[in-house]
């Protein structure tokens, strides 16, 4: 597992990618997660699964119309030899198809192609043939940024665009079990808003209460919460300590639970395209999870967020955490 020891201690400039990069060492005592790969029909998804794959990550199950991934494969110069492969007409059907394996216990992860992440998700959340749970489906992008000496979970900036109070207690719960999974045993949760105080002409703040409320009754476990905290007070401790915040999160989160979707792709936008960030990503709170990959992201983001998903998916077969619906 990541631990705390393996980078470089809080306010430290660390090394462009080096916390990924331990994500990616710290799978070689596991074993490799089958992962149903869903229309990877371009250059840049099927290059990153099977990267992944070079790298004792995943097991590949390539999901689309075989013919149009062969052509893909020969046009890049990948080797498919050894490789599953099952074949489908077009991109719904691929999503359908990937979650069909899920369900039928073949494939352990699920990992975005070429296809539009609504159809992927549409397949997931389907009430009759889809993998929900009970809980509410978020994602967490895992953020190494080098000038912060750990790694950075951010959540929810790609899926629930304007969570409610409920919504966020699933929310967090996915993103301290992703933490837990990485070798974090309580990670620390900074409820985010633009101020530091409660104040009822700002909704985020309000929420931020409750769920530190809801902490410390036992509705939320495993992590350790406290907000509202702006942005500065959560990752600085000076920061933190000019405010007179008395914290043990302030200035040392681990984990940033924003107030919407788009402050949270805002702030994920800016520490990697401002703060050389670099960040792997999960969909969870499905029965597996659901690897989304981009054209822009980088090999260290890919191989990165396949890593977060096979330490995840070992974590969870030795302890289930989730109920289906």
């Amino acid at each position: 597992m990541l631990h705390r020891g393996m980078v470089p201690r809080m306010n430290e400039q660390a090394p462009p990618h080096e916390k990924l990069a331990a994500l990616v060492a710290a799978c070689a005592g596991i074993p490799a997660v089958a992962t149903a790969v869903v229309h990877p029909c371009d250059p840049p998804s099927l290059t990153g699964a099977l990267q992944a794959a070079s790298a004792g990550l995943i097991v590949p199950i390539l999901v689309g119309p075989v013919a149009r991934i062969r052509k893909v494969a020969a046009e890049a110069g990948l080797e498919l030899a050894g490789i599953r492969l099952e074949d489908t007409p077009h991109s719904h059907a691929s999503a359908d198809a990937g979650v069909a394996l899920v369900r039928a216990g073949a494939a352990q992860a699920l990992m975005k192609g070429s296809l539009h992440t609504d159809e992927l998700m549409g397949a997931v959340v389907a009430r009759d043939t889809g993998i929900r749970t009970a809980r509410r489906i978020s994602h967490v992008y895992v953020m190494d940024v080098p000038t912060y000496g750990k790694l950075l979970f951010i959540t929810d900036a790609a899926v629930n665009i304007f969570p409610t109070l409920d919504d966020k207690v699933d929310i967090a719960a996915n993103a301290i079990e992703l933490a837990q999974a990485l070798g974090i045993p309580a990670p620390k949760v900074a409820i985010l808003s633009a101020v530091e105080t409660v104040s009822a002409k700002i909704p985020s703040t309000i929420d931020a209460a409750a769920l530190c409320k809801m902490s410390e009754r036992g509705q939320i476990t495993g992590g350790i919460l406290d907000g509202p905290l702006a942005f500065d007070n959560a990752i600085n401790l000076e920061a933190a300590r000019t405010k007179g915040i008395v914290s043990p999160v302030a200035g040392d989160a681990d984990i940033l639970l924003v107030p919407d979707l788009e402050a949270g792709n805002m702030l994920a936008k800016t520490l990697t395209f401002l703060g050389r960030a670099d960040a792997g990503g999960l969909v969870l709170g499905a029965r597996v999870p659901v690897i989304l990959t981009s054209r822009a992201d980088s090999v260290h983001a890919r191989l990165a967020s396949c890593a977060v998903a096979a330490l995840y998916s070992h974590t969870r077969l030795q302890r289930p955490v989730l109920a289906a619906d």
